[in-house]
């Protein structure tokens, strides 16, 4: 059954732009197995002093867990390089091609900070804050998916697995299977997936999801997810559907969920080393070696909540359940989309409270609350990982939040103790957590205090049992379980 809507006939019709290529041109065509399709490419272009440029490897966890499978398979990654204008020429790096898709600068504020940032990820994320909603962003959203779409279909093989990435990309699937039927079409969602109630607010709805059902196999980071999915297929589209499927345009779409995880073994490595662990250490003595420490690690975005744990660190001080420079927390909040108007009102928001907090319950032997809004190597991270007491995760909705991840497995000591909130994905998971609702001061409070005030003998099971978890559910299981699945889709 084919639903033939108004919306994806349009979508064909949207030229490539500033890609200058066309499906036809048989010298671009690459005979890559694999392909993988997401808004960044894996590297980075470095500035070096005297003025000269290279790419070096992201650091991100997506880069780890798919270049193996890329790289082993002499496969292709297509992706934005980061920077507005002409793209570079294809290029290898890493045993993967690497094809650049360009983006203007209008592209990148309607595409980019528009329709991805300000329209789709506040409706996936709860409506936390009021998405908006302008058919310029969503023209540009259709051209920059086509743009992606078509460089995909000039470089994958024959038969190919292509794999295209998260909510930037949602149109690719419908437009890449326009092109090339012949392709096995999978698509991960990293972040949240809304109810019907929520995403039924979006003008283009009806578009995104047929751009989805290009694909064979739709991967979610909750089962809860999947199950939204199924259900706005079924009452947006009257598809028919049975558990998990969709039939759809005479194929069967699987939605299912794969929880994303970290390379557990080589965090722990990390955390672990003499350095990292010396470091923890020095961390402690800084802050004037206080009994507790709690600890704090985002992105400055709104849907993580830190204000929540800053509201709740405040009234225990006040409360004087805690006091400083006994207990003492750090924040570390990597600066986000600073182009934005609405994060820099919360960046400033942030640091107004930081500095109430301070200015009420700081001491001549330092602060109450230690705030750092800059980006943080993996080191010292890993680091902070280990000197914390207690990890404090109270993000409003979150698909997954690796933070969580990586502080259980920085744990090789079976110290701390983690309080994460039951809307983070990683909830389901590491049930052995202090679970919040952060709607709920008061139970973040006392769920806070709980942690603080936790037994060794009851934290080394905690984390023992977490760690049991992460272990089996790695970052390699993730990627090669996804893989396996749509492969069997083939």
């Amino acid at each position: 059954m084919s639903l033939a809507l108004p919306a994806v006939a349009a979508l064909t019709r949207v030229g490539s732009g500033m890609a200058g290529t066309t499906a036809g041109q048989d010298q671009d065509r690459a005979d890559s197995p694999v392909v993988v399709v997401a808004n960044r490419l894996p590297v980075d272009q470095v500035t070096e002093p005297d003025g000269s440029t290279r790419w070096q490897r992201s650091p991100g966890g997506l880069v780890t867990a798919l270049e193996p499978f890329v790289a082993g398979r002499g496969g292709a990654w297509v992706g934005w390089s980061g920077s507005a204008g002409e793209a570079p020429e294809p290029f290898e790096s890493g045993g993967m091609s690497l094809i650049p898709v360009p983006l203007s600068e209008e592209e990148v504020d309607r595409y980019y900070e528009g329709m991805s940032n300000a329209s789709l990820w506040p409706l996936y994320h709860d409506v936390v804050e009021k998405p908006e909603y302008h058919r310029t962003w969503w023209d540009a959203y259709v051209q920059v998916n086509k743009r992606f779409a078509d460089r995909a279909a000039e470089v994958a093989a024959e038969g190919a697995i292509v794999w295209v990435h998260d909510y930037q990309l949602q149109l690719v699937p419908a437009l890449l299977r326009q092109q090339r039927p012949d392709l096995t079409i999978g698509f991960f969602l990293h972040i949240p997936f809304p109810p019907y109630e929520l995403f039924t607010q979006l003008p283009w709805r009806s578009a995104i999801v047929e751009g989805l059902l290009g694909a064979d196999l739709v991967g979610f980071q909750r089962p809860s997810a999947a199950v939204n999915f199924v259900q706005l297929a079924r009452r947006l589209h009257d598809l028919p559907t049975r558990s998990s499927t969709i039939e759809y345009d005479g194929r069967t779409v699987t939605a299912r969920a794969f929880p994303i995880s970290i390379d557990v073994k080589a965090f722990e490595e990390l955390a672990g080393s003499p350095e990292v662990v010396q470091r923890a250490k020095e961390i402690r003595a800084e802050l004037g070696n206080p009994e507790k420490l709690i600890l704090g690690v985002d992105r400055l975005d709104y849907t993580k909540g830190i204000t929540v744990r800053l509201d709740a660190f405040q009234e225990l001080l006040e409360d004087g359940v805690v006091e400083a420079p006994d207990t003492v927390m750090v924040q570390v909040a990597t600066p986000s989309r600073e182009r934005v108007e609405h994060y820099v009102h919360m960046r400033e928001t942030i640091e107004q409270q930081v500095g109430h907090i301070n200015g009420v319950h700081g001491t001549l032997g330092g602060p109450a609350v230690h705030y750092i809004n800059q980006s943080v190597p993996r080191e010292e991270l890993a680091a902070l990982y280990r000197a914390a007491d207690v990890m404090l995760v109270t993000p409003y909705r979150d698909g997954m939040n690796l933070v969580a991840k990586e502080y259980v497995a920085a744990r090789s000591d079976l110290g701390g103790a983690l309080v994460l909130s039951e809307f983070a994905g990683a909830a389901a998971e590491l049930k052995q957590a202090f679970l919040v609702n952060p709607h709920d001061i008061a139970g973040v409070k006392n769920q806070l205090v709980r942690a603080l005030r936790l037994e060794p003998a009851e934290g080394a099971k905690r984390m023992r049992a977490m760690r049991r978890h992460l272990a089996k559910n790695d970052l390699e299981h993730w990627a090669s379980s996804f893989f396996e699945a749509l492969q069997a889709q083939a």
